[in-house]
């Protein structure tokens, strides 16, 4: 009775447990040198979800049956995690690091959504060493001319 006093669900525990011990490994830090900053966050992120294991995948499966669990994943972590990142790309924009024409949603998408992906669909490891070849494809593109 006690868990359903403060919590939803037990997922909605697991979640609030995990965005608990996640935040200080997530932190975002503008040194001025966005793919720096792109690099230094990403491979933290992806440290910590190696270093969680199943459990992330796990909840996020869950969140997907749990509307609950689905709430609490949203509003206290992907959806500030997501506004951090923009807050970060639009200094970037300001700084004139990037265009400013660039969606920032889409850059997130590229940038997280790619681990995620390898994470989630494909249930391949994450490794560090995917991620200064996604920050450099998502900054620089790949097509030899832009249309």
């Amino acid at each position: 009775m006690t868990l359903y006093k403060w919590w939803p669900s037990p997922g909605a525990l697991a979640a609030e447990a995990y965005f608990t011990r996640s935040a200080p490994q997530l932190d975002f830090h503008d040194t001025g040198d966005l793919r720096a900053d792109l690099i230094e966050q990403l491979t933290s992120f992806v440290r910590w979800v190696v270093a969680a294991g199943n459990p992330v995948a796990e909840l996020i499966g869950a969140a997907q049956l749990d509307p609950e669990l689905g709430a609490a994943w949203s509003a206290s972590y992907g959806l500030p995690r997501r506004e951090l990142a923009r807050e970060r790309l639009r200094s970037a924009q300001r700084s004139g690091e990037l265009r400013e024409d660039a969606d920032l949603d889409v850059l997130v998408d590229q940038l997280w959504g790619a681990c995620y992906h390898r994470l989630l669909v494909l249930r391949v490891p994450v490794e560090e060493s995917f991620v200064i070849p996604v920050v450099d494809q998502a900054l620089y593109g790949a097509a030899a001319h832009r249309p």
